[in-house]
């Protein structure tokens, strides 16, 4: 199944004037805001300072400049504020050449053109507005300032290197806010796929564990009976087989029911442990060593269901007289031995799982494993077989 990836996050752009936010943010309030105080200063100053007749064209011009930008940065809602921009900037460098007590304005219109702008088009405008205030302040100064002239210029230089530095940690920001965001949804996206993998060996090892062991004792007996019939020994194989069968049916109710064990939380461990080992093998031994004590659910559950297939196990391959199931508690962990004096086997020669079978270890040591323990398998031909656990009492993933 091919894993499922997020879509790509895409970054927020950064609203500029025109585009509809509905309120405008807090630096833009407080630039537009000086803006039209530092406008309404440089009028009063030029009045003050002029003679009407030379008021009126200036005056005229900045209302004009006024009005403008008041149009691009408060109430445009649409792109074409862009082309309006450029005639603001011309308007504005006629004005601060014309009468450069208005040069102080020119701060909030450079910072208008690169929130708007990016690129050349920021580039332009912005130091058109440089060099505009940079000619109307040397024109103050009679030409005999050279400060006056270099100021603006290097001002607006340095604006422009500080403003291109923010746009690109913001740029980075955004990369970076969407990496993640794709590096979580991936995760999130592993974590389902593996939650999904090890649901189905969790239902497989139960399946395992439960019905096809027990169906698998139940055809031996059936079998059995089958070539002995009429002898009485076979009703008794019969019956067994019935018996066996009826568990099988408890077992797979339970297995729909969220696999629950039934009677596993109140039957003490060593009596659940030798109820689930004598389905398969009627003469096994129980031997409890230690103080016993609560054990963990998923620890009895797999303890359980280790016993079951160990049993199931010896009662299919192994040909054993006799079998005996240790249980031992430990300070921090319990230990759990499965011994039977059958056949035996090599442990590394055992097949793969297959339809026909070979899923019985391979599940218990996952089961055990799972759960922060140790399993381990001793046998060899002719000398048995032992099958041993140890699982921390309260279970660590």
């Amino acid at each position: 199944m091919p894993l499922p990836t997020a879509a790509p996050t895409q970054p927020t752009p950064v609203p500029g004037p025109g585009t509809a936010t509905g309120t405008l943010s807090r630096i833009d309030a407080v630039v537009h805001l000086g803006f039209a105080v530092l406008l309404v200063a440089s009028a009063v100053r030029y009045v003050m300072r002029h003679s009407p007749a030379d008021n009126v064209g200036v005056l005229v011009l900045a209302a004009a400049v006024c009005g403008l930008y008041a149009f691009i940065a408060v109430l445009s809602r649409r792109r074409p504020w862009a082309v309006w921009l450029f005639v603001l900037v011309g308007l504005w460098a006629l004005l601060v050449v014309a009468a450069p007590s208005f040069a102080w304005g020119s701060f909030a219109v450079f910072f208008l053109c690169r929130t708007a702008f990016s690129g050349w088009a920021a580039y332009v405008t912005g130091g058109a507005t440089a060099v505009a205030a940079a000619v109307g302040l040397f024109r103050l100064s009679d030409g005999g300032d050279v400060a006056m002239l270099l100021g603006p210029l290097v001002v607006g230089m340095m604006l422009t290197l500080v403003y291109d530095r923010i746009e690109q940690d913001a740029a980075e920001q955004r990369r970076l806010h969407a990496a993640v965001s794709q590096a979580q949804a991936r995760l999130a996206a592993i974590e389902r796929r593996a939650g999904r993998a090890e649901e189905r060996g969790r239902v497989s090892r139960e399946i395992h564990d439960t019905v096809t062991q027990g169906l698998a004792s139940s055809l031996l007996l059936l079998e059995a009976a089958h070539r002995s019939w009429p002898d009485p020994a076979a009703r008794g194989q019969v019956r067994s087989a019935s018996v066996m069968l009826r568990q099988n049916l408890a077992d797979t109710r339970s297995l729909v029911h969220e696999l629950a064990s039934p009677g596993l939380d109140s039957t003490p461990l060593p009596d659940a442990l030798h109820t689930a080992a004598t389905q398969y093998l009627p003469t096994v031994r129980m031997c409890v060593t230690g103080e016993p004590r609560e054990i963990g659910a998923e620890v009895r559950h797999a303890l359980l269901r280790m016993v079951q297939s160990a049993a199931a196990n010896t009662a299919l391959h192994a040909s054993a007289a006799s079998a005996t199931v240790t249980l031992g508690y430990l300070p921090e962990t319990v230990t759990l031995d499965f011994h039977d004096d059958g056949a035996g086997f090599v442990p590394e020669s055992v097949a793969p799982p297959s339809d026909t079978g070979g899923y019985g270890l391979r599940a218990m040591r996952q089961r055990v494993e799972q759960l922060g323990g140790e399993f381990s398998v001793e046998s060899s031909p002719g000398e048995g077989t032992i099958v041993a656990a140890m699982i921390p009492a309260e279970a660590r993933r």
